[in-house]
């Protein structure tokens, strides 16, 4: 899911561009300001929601179906270190955020 801003001077240029992108619901017409689309522009940190001590899901890499404990966070790198639950010894294994899902947030 997600916008596309388009700028033009002829908005039949535009309507042919919305045909040819895949998966394209609809197109509202009009004129917006910068100001108004800056927050979509700004990426969003992919810890950001994860505390330490929720429980997640690993949905990518070698660990991918895992669940595991949040130990730290290091928001600079956007990483996470969890402890896998099901693993026989306990290790802290570091991976980027948007590589898990929070199942249950910490109390």
């Amino acid at each position: 899911r997600g916008y596309v801003f388009l700028e033009a001077m002829n908005t039949d240029k535009i309507e042919n561009a919305v045909r040819t992108i895949r998966k394209t619901h609809g197109l509202v017409k009009g004129e917006t300001s910068l100001e108004e689309v800056t927050h979509f522009l700004t990426p969003k940190p992919t810890v950001s929601g994860i505390v330490e001590g929720d429980i997640v899901e690993l949905i990518s890499g070698p660990f991918k179906g895992e669940k595991a404990r949040v130990q730290r966070i290091d928001h600079s790198k956007e990483e996470i270190t969890v402890e896998l639950f099901e693993a026989v010894v306990p290790i802290p294994v570091t991976i980027r955020g948007d590589h898990v899902r929070v199942i249950e947030k910490d109390r």
